[in-house]
């Protein structure tokens, strides 16, 4: 199917150009988002007639998303969740979680502009990429960890299983302390007895 695209599409095009589709792609996505109209000659003279006027909302929506992008790039998000000791999720950080967080501190983020670019399914530091126009995105960053304590250990720059591996070191040193203690007792106590 031909369509005239309304704005940018990623991967497709520019707003204004004719472009060939797949006849479900069109349909079910670019026609009901308002992305595209069919390319008939009615739908181009129209688009004519109205392209100053997109170009100029596509222009002030993109200097809005451009504002934005510059408060929420970089940004540090905490999620908190279930995890094994190795750290690994119990289920996994979704796009929602993602929205959710940036929107409770203060920006408004709509899930359907969060990109994952593969899931989280582990403790740490993730970036992940919000779309805020076709042609603005903003990187910010996921910290997920079981407890705040631990988020703040993980922006320090401690992973949980660097953690885990200073505690268990910490341990195994403790227990040869207290078996080298116990030798030497026993040693002086045959030493006594002789």
């Amino acid at each position: 199917m031909q369509v005239i695209l309304l704005e940018r599409v990623a991967k497709l095009g520019q707003m204004g150009e004719v472009v060939k589709v797949k006849d479900g792609y069109a349909r079910n996505f670019l026609l009901p988002q308002g992305k595209a109209l069919r390319a008939s000659e009615d739908n181009i003279k129209s688009f004519e007639s109205r392209k100053a006027q997109l170009e100029a909302q596509n222009l002030e929506t993109k200097k809005e998303a451009d504002k934005v992008a510059e408060k929420l790039d970089g940004q540090v998000f905490i999620v908190i969740r279930s995890a094994s000791d190795a750290g690994a999720l119990y289920g996994s950080v979704t796009t929602r979680d993602a929205a959710d967080a940036a929107t409770e501190a203060g920006y408004t983020v709509d899930r359907k502009q969060v990109v994952l670019t593969r899931p989280i399914k582990e403790l740490g530091l993730h970036d992940v990429e919000v779309v805020l126009h076709p042609e603005v995105s903003a990187t910010i960053k996921l910290n997920v960890a079981r407890s705040n304590e631990e988020a703040e250990l993980q922006a320090s720059g401690k992973s949980i299983q660097e953690l885990a591996a200073e505690e268990e070191a910490a341990a195994d040193f403790e227990i040869a302390e207290l078996f080298d203690d116990i030798g030497t007792a026993g040693q002086e106590d045959e030493e006594a007895a002789q």
